[in-house]
This record gives C-alpha cells, sequence and structure tokens, in this order.
C-alpha cells in the first residue's frame, strides 16, 4: 500500500517538471521573439 502511494506521488512530480519545464522553455521563446521584434524595430 504504502509503495502504491510512493509511486502515485513520483508520477505527480514527473508530471510537475514537464509541465514547469514547458512554462520556462515558453518564456524563453516568448523572450527571445520579443527581443528579435525590439531589435528589429529600433
Amino acid at each position: 500500500m504504502k509503495n502504491k502511494e510512493n509511486k502515485a506521488n513520483h508520477d505527480k512530480g514527473k508530471i510537475f517538471v514537464k509541465i514547469m519545464a514547458g512554462i520556462l522553455a515558453l518564456l524563453m521563446v516568448a523572450g527571445t521573439g520579443i527581443t528579435l521584434v525590439y531589435a528589429l524595430m529600433a
């Protein structure tokens, strides 16, 4: 029973890490795009 709970927590952790990595990647891409737009307009 304890092993099942541990696995569920581990799965939740993996999903959380993937979501956070996705958000960070999105922010990096958005930042790069905004920087390029700003540089080309100036």
